[in-house]
């Protein structure tokens, strides 16, 4: 039986244009963010704006995996993109962000993965959470798509199917 993802993992292509971008400015009074929708944060931007950024207006946030997810948790239902990083692709500590977001703190909106991403690591970005990637410059985007097929289950349940494979081919 194939443990199918609830929805597939998007690639992000940093060379297209995107819904989502950067803006300049620290949220300061000095440097002032002007809020408009799809706007992608800092988490120190987001800190300094949130108490005045209108309700509604879709808002990214990109943090830093040494940040404590549980910071946020007032504020996802307001956050449309989560943006995780992998500064290096052995620092794992990303993986643990998104598990808590989508099985603690039930987020529902996009997480996705930047920095160093690597084909290897897709199976398990989709294991723990992750909606989309922006793969490291030189990854191949065909062999990173039959990585997410090259297992039919896992022994551990996880965020997509959170029964063991074994118990699923009982049933």
């Amino acid at each position: 039986m194939k443990n199918s993802p609830m929805k597939p993992i998007k690639f992000i292509d940093p060379l297209y244009p995107q819904a989502w971008h950067a803006v300049s400015g620290d949220g300061s009074e000095a440097a002032p963010l002007s809020p408009q929708g799809y706007q992608l944060l800092t988490l120190a931007q987001w800190l300094a704006v949130r108490e005045r950024w209108p309700l509604g207006m879709p808002v990214g946030v990109k943090v830093p995996n040494d940040s404590d997810i549980e910071g946020l948790g007032d504020d996802l239902h307001r956050i449309g993109l989560l943006v995780l990083s992998f500064p290096k692709w052995t620092d794992g500590r990303a993986y643990s962000q998104a598990r808590l977001l989508r099985s603690r703190y039930r987020y529902a909106g996009e997480v996705r993965a930047t920095g160093e991403v690597l084909v290897d690591m897709l199976p398990l970005l989709e294991r723990t959470g992750f909606d989309s990637v922006v793969m490291r410059a030189g990854q191949d985007r065909v062999a990173a798509e039959r990585a997410l097929r090259f297992f039919p289950g896992h022994y551990q349940g996880d965020i997509r199917e959170a029964r063991p494979v074994f118990v699923r081919e009982a049933a």
